[in-house]
């Protein structure tokens, strides 16, 4: 995930790693559960219980949307195989709102810190650009890329500080007006295929007896 997955690497770029696992059926007929996350182990690693991990997704939580949909895929068993290949039954109109509140907070912070100290966090501007764009373009094709090498070069500027913050903010605001067009006309369901996901987590946990 991260820079490399969306097409934003530079040298000095972190490699973050996300992953799945599922846990043994029978720890969930026990009082204590099993873990419905792990961090590590290995530095910049997290990753989700299959269970965990579809409940997000249904919510359409644009962490985990985009997680589904990176283009980098190191390791995948069978399980995994299908998990990616059921990616589209996740998505939905919901994703306008989850990822529209998700990036109004980054700003509201971004604004408030440029207030209070002066000064702009460049980074997180330029992945709030890149999560606009990632939003408009889902709304507007029913389908997500979290790449966004085609606007590598103008979104690694942001980054630097070389894009004035006026222009920054006026194309944020330019992106938001373009995703609510955008949401009044998607092709994206309503709502996420629940019954699909359902049967396939359900198929999983009796394999996992």
């Amino acid at each position: 995930m991260g820079s490399r997955a969306f097409g934003l690497a530079t040298r000095s770029s972190d490699t973050d790693r996300r992953g799945v696992y599922v846990a043994p059926t029978p720890l969930f007929w026990r009082l204590d559960k099993p873990p419905a996350h792990v961090d590590g182990p290995a530095p910049e690693q997290f990753s989700w219980e299959l269970e965990r991990l579809c409940e997000l997704a249904l919510r359409a939580n644009p962490t985990v949307l985009e997680c589904l949909h990176s283009p980098l895929v190191e390791r995948a068993d069978e399980v995994g195989r299908e998990l990616l290949a059921l990616r589209g039954a996740f998505l939905s109109r919901h994703a306008h709102r989850t990822f529209a509140k998700y990036a109004e907070g980054q700003y509201r912070r971004l604004a408030a810190h440029r207030r209070e100290r002066g000064e702009v966090r460049w980074k997180q501007a330029m992945h709030l650009v890149r999560l606009l764009l990632s939003c408009r373009d889902l709304l507007r094709t029913g389908e997500l890329s979290v790449d966004a090498g085609a606007h590598r070069e103008r979104l690694l500027a942001v980054r630097r500080g070389e894009v004035p913050w006026d222009e920054v903010a006026a194309w944020i605001a330019r992106l938001h007006e373009e995703t609510e067009a955008a949401a009044a006309r998607t092709p994206l369901p309503a709502e996420p295929d629940r019954a699909r996901v359902e049967d396939f987590l359900v198929r999983v946990r009796r394999a996992y007896v």
